[in-house]
């Protein structure tokens, strides 16, 4: 039983690190607006996305800090602000809840996110993103690969706002959880 016990806390302790080593926990994202592309229908009467409408869009995930105080991510043109700090990109699909575009507080989407990082390794999470600026919402890990291979739990975003038109600017940070899988794929069991 010790063996086993100690097997899968050193598992676990390695994994933990290979996260944090050359994989961001912490990162921020720019939206490039020129990529955000939403169904025809439904619409409010002034063209915005209303209730049910679907969209995708993409942008850039920089190291964490990029965007504080307000700075802004992307060009007019689309392209990245700091093209020396991009360290991936991010892709977003999902559909307008609550009022559409007009939502004021509380859930405005519902949302998958795709980080690929430039080092090859990709996360995936799906929930709710709020209109709400500096609020925390909670996100599920729900796949990835490299570093976050066997990594699920909860990540935390936070929309710092949205800054000259050209889209959202995400704070996100990775709360990973490794389960009892990683232990079981080592081919050891911890014992009760």
């Amino acid at each position: 039983m010790f063996k086993s016990t100690v097997t899968a806390l050193a598992l676990l302790a390695s994994s933990t690190c290979a996260i944090a080593g050359n994989t961001p926990m912490s990162f921020d994202v720019a939206e490039d607006i020129t990529r955000f592309v939403f169904a025809d229908k439904p619409v409010f009467e002034d063209g915005m996305p209303a209730y049910g409408n679907a969209f995708v869009t993409q942008g850039y995930i920089y190291e964490d800090g990029t965007l504080d105080s307000g700075v802004e991510g992307t060009l007019a043109d689309g392209s990245p602000a700091f093209p020396d700090r991009v360290i991936g990109t991010w892709t977003c699909d999902g559909y307008f809840v609550g009022d559409g575009a007009r939502t004021a507080t509380g859930a405005m989407v519902i949302t998958r996110q795709v980080f690929q990082f430039d080092n090859g390794d990709i996360l995936i999470n799906q929930g709710a993103e709020l209109a709400d600026i500096d609020v925390e919402a909670q996100r599920v890990i729900t796949g990835g690969t490299g570093a976050f291979k066997n990594v699920s739990g909860e990540m935390t975003q936070v929309l710092l706002g949205m800054t000259d038109g050209y889209g959202v600017r995400l704070l996100i940070e990775v709360e990973p959880e490794e389960h009892a899988s990683l232990v079981r794929d080592s081919g050891e069991y911890f014992e009760d």
